[in-house]
């Protein structure tokens, strides 16, 4: 094993710990689940040795492992095309539901991000430029195999190129669209670091919704997330996306259990509606590593019936809510004004 400034580098034939640099098979250097281990830490594991994590979460946040049919074919697929996808990347809970369900959120412009937020398990690196010239045919016909009418494009955030990625973001929709004509398109994108004429460029792709997250309370927007990113430039992003071309159905998603207040979660719903913002989700925030950020509480899923309910009494057209909605679960069911088919009232105690 070399080293790298002292931190140990793995190469990528041997899995990575959690927090340990290793080197791409692009040759740049990366941070296994974003965030480096802390001295004493044990990267792999997210809880005590002893205590299983899903031993130690309430009864409504414990899901099924990934697998069946499905799931599997999924996978091969995702693997053929050399795509990346948030459900792996981010360790989603809802992965096995999805995958057997055969829809997947695509993540573009590789598996690598350039901002290290404190709740995201995305490695962090710079890719100095680097990306797929395939990737938009291949996402294309991954989206042509499994026969989606509806697709969620999401990305890492890629501050090491001039425009953020939004040229071949825009590529990649185009490419889904020539393919697949009847199929909706959602890009839930990065911030392009709030340049206008970036997000003009996805939106301008021949998307149907476009999202960006504003993931947490103003108060607690640093630390949660990148020193780059920002709650207000997360608001003008959404905001212009909206004035620029107001057929565009814009969405965000907050992550609830990190110390937020009654009051902080209500002004976050208002300042998004105010941007123009026409769906939301509220999830559970979930501790990916023992080097994230802690969970200050779980939110029960009567407590998600209820901010779901204030968000539409605010005007958004829908609010899923749940303890598992993460910002593209059940995305196609967004305007069924159902809760996407969700009934919390169900769910353990």
């Amino acid at each position: 094993m070399s080293e790298l400034g002292g931190i140990p580098v793995v190469a990528e034939t041997a899995r990575p710990r959690s927090g340990e640099k290793y080197v791409t098979p692009q040759g740049f250097t990366a941070v296994r689940d974003g965030i480096k281990a802390r001295p004493g830490s044990n990267p792999p594991a997210a809880e005590p040795p002893g205590q299983p994590r899903a031993a130690r979460l309430p009864a409504w946040l414990r899901a099924r492992a990934p697998t069946g049919a499905g799931f599997h074919a999924v996978r091969t697929l995702v693997r053929e095309h050399r795509l990346a996808t948030v459900c792996e990347e981010a360790h989603c809970p809802n992965i096995g539901e999805c995958w057997n369900a055969g829809t997947a959120t695509l993540m573009l412009m590789g598996a690598v991000c350039t901002r290290a937020c404190r709740f995201c398990s995305v490695d962090t690196g710079n890719p100095h430029g680097w990306l797929d010239a395939h990737e938009p045919e291949n996402a294309a016909r991954t989206v042509e195999l499994m026969k989606l009418r509806y697709v969620v494009l999401t990305s890492v955030d890629r501050d090491d190129l001039p425009d953020g990625g939004a040229a071949h973001y825009a590529a990649c929709v185009r490419a889904i669209k020539r393919r697949n004509p009847g199929t909706a398109v959602e890009a839930l994108t990065p911030d392009f670091r709030g340049v206008p004429a970036d997000v003009e460029t996805v939106v301008d792709s021949g998307i149907e919704v476009f999202a960006q997250n504003i993931e947490t309370v103003r108060r607690l927007t640093h630390p949660v997330r990148d020193p780059r990113a920002g709650y207000e430039q997360t608001l003008a992003v959404l905001a212009h996306a909206k004035q620029y071309r107001p057929s565009v159905l814009t969405k965000s998603s907050l992550m609830l259990g990190l110390g937020e207040t009654e009051e902080e979660i209500e002004a976050t719903l208002a300042d998004l509606r105010a941007a123009g913002v026409d769906l939301v989700t509220l999830g559970q925030y979930l501790r990916p590593t023992v080097n994230h950020l802690p969970v200050e509480r779980f939110v029960a899923p009567a407590e998600f019936d209820r901010y779901r309910a204030r968000a539409l009494a605010r005007g958004f057209l829908e609010c899923v809510a749940g303890p598992l909605v993460r910002s593209s679960y059940r995305a196609e069911q967004a305007l069924n004004r159902n809760n996407a088919g969700l009934d919390n009232s169900r769910l353990g105690a």
